[in-house]
C-alpha cells in the first residue's frame, strides 16, 4: 500500500543519530541537579592605579581646593594626555559633588611620544598627577562634611594592547580653616610644576598644502632642544609626521604636518628641554624666515619608546593569516563541511561558484566587523570583555542553541528551507542568501577559536583607532573565507571538487551530527553560565522548536500551509530568549580543580616565581573547542602529569568560559584578547608562549 504523505516517515541512519542524541539531550537537562551560587570574584588589580587626593581636607567656605587624580602606571604601561594622539582614550571625570560645589577644567601635565605600531601616542609612563581646582560653596558651614566624589575612565595600554579601566574614587572633606600643610603643599607644588605653563602671546601658525609652521613668542637667549608639538585640538595634525624646529630671533618655529589646511584658532603645548611646557594657542599670521635649527625628540617621527618591529601592514596580514588557519581548528570544522556541500552543487558552473563564495565571505566579514564592533564599544565603555564575549552571555548561547537545532533539522531531513535543501538545484537569489548566512554562522562558530597569528593581531586590534581595528576584524574574515574564494576563482582547484550526485544527500544528512553535537555543546555551555534553569529554558525550547520543525516538514510534504507553525517556531524563540533575560539566574558552583592543578590567581602566581618554582599556566574556557581538544590530546595525558610531577611544575588554571576582568586583563598584557593562551614560567625567567596547538611532546620537553 502507497504511504500517505502525513504518515510517519521512514528514517535514515544519520536522522536516527540525530534523533538518539535529541532524546539524550532531554534526559541531560532533566538529570542537572541545582547548582551553588557562584561566589563573587575579588576586584582587579589595576595596569594603572588611580587616587584622589586633596591638598587640603578641611577647606574654608567659598575656598578653591586643588585636588590630584594621581596615576601611576605599572612599568611597561601608559595613560593618554587631553589628546591621546592616534590611539587611545583621554581620562574622562564624571563629578559627584555636593550642592553649591563646582569643579574647574582638568589640567594636564607634560606628555610623552610613544609610536606604536607607525602611530603616535602622547602618553605618560612615569607617576603623574591631573589637577582639578575645586569651588567650595560660601554657605559652607563649617564641621560641614563634604564628600567629593568622581567616576573616573581612562585607558591603560602596553605596546601592544589597551584595557578600558575605570575607579570611584573619594576624599572626604570637613568644613575649617583652609589651612594646607606644609607636606601637602610641596607634594602638590612638585605636582604643579609638571604643568605647562600659559604663553602671555599669542602665536601664529601658517599652512602650505599640508605643511603647517608654528611660530611661538620664545627669547633668543633661552635655550631650547628636544622640541616637540602637542595638538591639543584633535583630527587636525598627523601626528606621528616628523616635526622639525628652528629658532628666529625671539621666535620659536616648529613645522609638522595637517591633515588638510584650515582656518582657525588651534591651541598646543609646546614640549622644550627637559619636560618643560608652554600652553600655546595660535592664530593665522605671518612665520618669521631664517634661524638656526633645534633638536627635537627623536629623529623624524619622535619617539621615547621603543617602536615594535611589526607595522600596520604586518599585523592586517596576521590578521588574514591567523583567519585562514582558523578552517584548521575544531570548532570550525561543521561550518566547512556545509560549505564543502555548497560547492560541490554547484559542480563545475563558475559564475554561480563565485556568487556564492562572495556572498559567503561578506556574511563572514559582516559578521566579524559586527562581533568587533561591538567588542570595541563595550571596552570603551569599561567592560572587561574579550574575543568570543558573546559565548559568556547565556541569552546569545541559548540563541545559538536554537539556531543549531534549526540547522541540525534541516541537515536531517526533518524540513526543508528554500535554498538550503540538498536536493534541488540552488536558485540564484536562494543560493546567494544561503551562501551569506553559512558565512554568517561560520564566523559566529569560529569565536571561540583564536589561532596562530590571529592572538597578535587581535591583541593589537585593541591598541588601534576604531577604524583601523575594524580593518585588523575584516581581515580575519577574509582569511577564514579564503580557501573558498579560492576554490571559486582558481579553475584548477574548483576541478578537484567532486561533482554533484546521491552522494550528496547521504552528505548532508551525516553532516546533521556534528551540528547536533554543536547544540549539545552550547546545551552544556548554558548550564555553566545558568545552571538547571539555563538548562531548563534551553532544553525545553529547543525540543518544542524541534517538534514544531517537525511538524513544518510534513505540512511541506503534504503541502499544507505552514505559515502558523513558523509564527510558532518564531514565538517560542522570543519568549525562550525573554525568559532567560529575566531568569534569576543561578550559575553553578566553578568545578573543582585537577589533582595537582591551582586555580589562577595572579598573586600566586607571583608567589611561586618568586620561590623558583616552574609553573605551565594555560587558560581554557567550556565554549572554547580548541582548548578542549589540546586539553584531551596533550594537558590531561598521564605522560604529560608524569613528566611534570617529575619535574616539579605545577599547573596553574585560568578558567575563562564566565566573564572574568581579572583574566581578561592577564591575556591583555600578554597581546591576546581571548583563548587558548599557553604559558610556560622556568625557575627564574621570563614566561614562555607554547603553541596554540599542543602536543603531549611539546608539554613533556618543558621538563628536560
Amino acid at each position: 500500500m502507497k504511504r500517505n504523505a502525513t504518515s510517519s516517515p521512514k528514517f535514515t541512519r544519520p536522522q536516527h543519530i540525530v534523533l538518539r542524541l535529541c532524546q539524550f539531550l532531554l534526559s541531560l537537562f532533566v538529570a542537572a541537579g541545582m547548582a551553588h551560587t557562584q561566589a563573587p570574584a575579588a576586584a582587579a588589580s589595576q595596569y594603572v592605579r588611580a587616587s584622589l587626593e586633596a591638598e587640603t581636607r578641611s577647606p574654608a567656605p567659598g575656598d578653591i581646593v586643588t585636588v590630584a587624580i594621581v596615576m601611576d602606571p605599572k612599568p611597561g604601561w601608559h595613560d593618554y594626555w587631553v589628546n591621546p594622539g592616534d590611539a587611545g582614550t583621554p581620562l574622562e571625570l564624571q563629578w559627584q559633588l555636593p550642592a553649591g560645589a563646582s569643579a574647574g577644567p582638568v589640567r594636564a601635565p607634560v606628555p610623552e611620544t610613544l609610536i606604536v605600531s607607525g602611530f603616535m601616542n602622547h602618553i605618560y609612563k612615569a607617576k603623574h598627577a591631573f589637577l582639578v581646582d575645586l569651588k567650595i560653596p560660601q554657605s559652607a558651614i563649617v564641621g560641614q562634611k563634604l564628600d567629593i566624589k568622581v567616576n573616573a575612565r581612562w585607558s591603560a595600554c602596553s605596546d601592544l594592547v589597551c584595557v578600558p579601566e575605570s575607579a570611584t574614587l573619594s576624599v572626604p572633606m570637613t568644613i575649617g580653616s583652609g589651612t594646607i600643610a606644609k607636606p601637602d603643599r610641596a607634594r602638590f607644588d612638585v605636582w604643579r610644576s609638571a604643568l605647562p605653563v600659559p604663553l602671555d602671546r599669542k602665536a601664529l601658525y601658517a599652512i602650505d598644502g599640508n605643511r603647517i609652521d608654528i611660530a611661538i613668542p620664545y627669547p633668543r637667549s633661552a635655550d631650547a632642544s628636544r622640541v616637540w608639538f602637542f595638538a591639543q585640538s584633535e583630527n587636525l595634525f598627523r601626528y606621528a609626521a616628523p616635526q622639525t624646529a628652528r629658532q628666529s630671533g625671539d621666535w620659536l618655529i616648529v613645522s609638522g604636518e595637517v591633515k588638510e589646511p584650515f582656518a582657525a584658532e588651534i591651541a598646543g603645548l609646546l614640549r622644550f628641554n627637559d619636560a618643560q611646557g608652554l600652553e600655546v594657542r595660535a592664530t593665522p599670521g605671518t612665520i618669521p624666515t631664517g634661524g638656526a635649527a633645534i633638536s627635537v625628540l627623536g629623529k623624524g617621527a619622535a619617539t621615547e619608546g621603543s617602536e615594535p618591529p611589526l607595522g600596520f601592514g604586518w599585523i592586517l596580514s596576521f590578521s588574514v593569516l591567523g583567519g585562514l588557519l582558523l578552517n584548521l581548528m575544531p570548532c570550525v570544522f561543521p561550518i566547512l563541511g556545509l560549505k564543502a556541500l555548497s560547492l560541490a552543487k554547484m559542480g563545475g558552473d563558475e559564475r554561480e561558484a563565485r556568487r556564492d563564495a562572495i556572498a559567503y565571505t561578506v556574511g563572514i566579514i559582516l559578521s566579524c566587523l559586527v562581533l568587533g564592533g561591538i567588542m570595541l564599544a563595550l571596552r570603551a565603555a569599561g567592560e572587561e570583555v574579550g574575543w568570543a564575549f558573546q559565548l559568556q552571555d547565556p541569552v546569545i548561547v541559548l540563541l545559538l542553541l536554537l539556531l543549531m537545532v534549526a540547522v541540525t533539522a534541516n541537515l536531517a531531513g526533518l524540513f526543508d528551507v528554500g535554498g538550503i535543501g540538498a536536493g534541488e538545484k540552488l536558485t540564484r537569489k536562494g543560493g546567494i542568501s544561503g551562501s551569506f548566512w553559512t558565512g554568517v554562522l561560520a564566523a559566529v562558530v569560529a569565536t571561540p577559536c583564536t589561532g596562530p597569528f590571529m592572538a597578535a593581531a587581535m591583541g593589537a586590534a585593541l591598541l588601534l583607532p576604531a577604524s583601523l581595528a575594524l580593518l585588523i576584524f575584516a581581515g580575519l574574515g577574509f582569511g577564514l573565507a579564503l580557501p573558498f574564494l579560492a576554490i571559486a576563482f582558481v579553475p584548477p582547484l574548483r576541478k578537484r571538487m567532486p561533482r554533484p550526485g546521491p552522494w550528496m544527500v547521504r552528505f548532508r544528512q551525516w553532516m546533521a551530527v556534528p551540528m547536533a553535537l554543536t547544540s549539545l555543546a552550547l546545551l552544556w555551555l548554558l548550564y555553566q553560565l545558568a545552571g538547571f534553569s539555563g538548562v531548563l529554558i534551553g532544553g525545553t525550547a529547543a525540543l518544542i522548536i524541534l517538534s514544531r520543525l517537525f511538524e513544518l516538514g510534513r505540512k511541506q510534504k503534504s503541502g499544507s500551509p505552514r505559515k502558523i507553525v513558523v509564527a510558532a517556531i518564531l514565538g517560542i524563540t522570543v519568549a525562550a530568549l525573554l525568559i532567560m533575560d529575566k531568569a534569576a539566574i543561578v550559575a553553578p558552583a566553578p568545578q573543582p580543580m585537577k589533582e595537582g592543578s591551582v586555580a589562577f590567581d595572579e598573586e600566586r602566581l607571583a608567589s611561586l616565581r618568586a620561590e623558583g618554582k616552574p609553573v605551565f599556566l594555560y587558560f581554557t574556557a567550556d565554549w572554547c573547542v580548541t582548548c578542549k581538544v589540546n586539553e584531551k590530546a596533550a594537558i590531561d595525558r598521564t605522560e604529560t602529569s608524569a613528566a611534570f610531577a617529575k619535574a616539579g611544575i605545577q599547573t596553574m588554571v585560568g578558567d575563562y568560559t564566565r566573564r572574568d576582568p581579572d583574566i581578561t586583563r592577564f591575556l591583555a598584557k600578554h597581546g591576546r584578547s581571548g583563548v587558548p593562551l599557553y604559558l610556560y614560567y622556568p625557575p627564574n625567567a621570563d614566561a614562555r608562549v607554547l603553541p596554540q596547538i599542543l602536543t603531549v611532546t611539546d608539554l613533556t620537553a618543558l621538563s628536560e
